[in-house]
């Protein structure tokens, strides 16, 4: 039984620079939820609206009522400035490097023994090198066992940071849109720009930080 040790650092090193480009895209992946989130139609709980008459008058009013029930918000102010999100990339970029480095530490004394075996092995019998090959390859099996591991574990986490981030922000614009009596909370970011232009008078990413900060707070304490 052969030792492909050659094959083997470059399958840890792919799995090591796929994960620290992981953390670089993670800002990516959550503005990818936060523009669904804001694209779908928030429809607020308070319908307003009054009778009027069909005049061109009326019609005139009730587009201008319209357009001030559509506003939008900046993804990428919102996630710079909304601390919930900075204290789950904080915590995510600490477990990713935490894998890292377990991972890295294990690869590096798996290597060394590959090595002390490589150069003893002539002085061994074929029976002791066919035990110490059999070992050393149930190790490195063992090894692919974390590395996917370790892989699928921070997946399924920054999935699930994901929809939390997704609930917490859909959750609050469904109050705060009912209490402004918006229909409709639109998303720009320079990353995906589904917006191509909107007047500053309908942002309103200051006041829904202000309010997801006001909740994070709490929920803090």
């Amino acid at each position: 039984m052969t030792i492909d040790l050659n094959s083997w650092e470059i399958t840890w090193k792919f799995y090591l620079c796929n994960h620290s480009n992981q953390i670089e895209m993670k800002n990516t992946l959550f503005n990818a939820g936060l523009a669904i989130v804001f694209s779908t139609a928030l429809i607020s709980c308070n319908s307003k609206g009054t009778a009027t008459n069909a005049s061109s008058n009326d019609s005139l009013s009730a587009n201008n009522s319209a357009i001030k029930e559509i506003v939008y918000v900046n993804s990428d102010s919102l996630l710079h400035n909304y601390e919930y999100f900075k204290d789950v990339t904080a915590s995510f970029e600490s477990k990713t490097k935490a894998a890292q480095a377990d991972l890295t530490a294990k690869g590096t004394a798996f290597q060394r023994e590959v090595a002390e075996y490589q150069g003893a092995a002539g002085n061994m019998s074929a029976e002791q090198r066919a035990a110490t090959e059999e070992r050393l390859a149930r190790k490195q099996e063992e090894l692919g066992r974390l590395n996917q591991n370790a892989s699928t574990s921070l997946g399924q986490q920054e999935a699930e940071e994901n929809e939390k981030l997704y609930n917490k922000i859909s959750e609050y614009l469904k109050k705060f849109s009912a209490e402004k009596g918006y229909k409709l909370v639109l998303t720009y970011s320079t990353a995906n720009p589904t917006v191509l232009y909107a007047d500053k008078s309908l942002e309103v990413t200051k006041e829904v930080v202000d309010g997801l900060n006001a909740e994070y707070k709490k929920e803090k304490k």
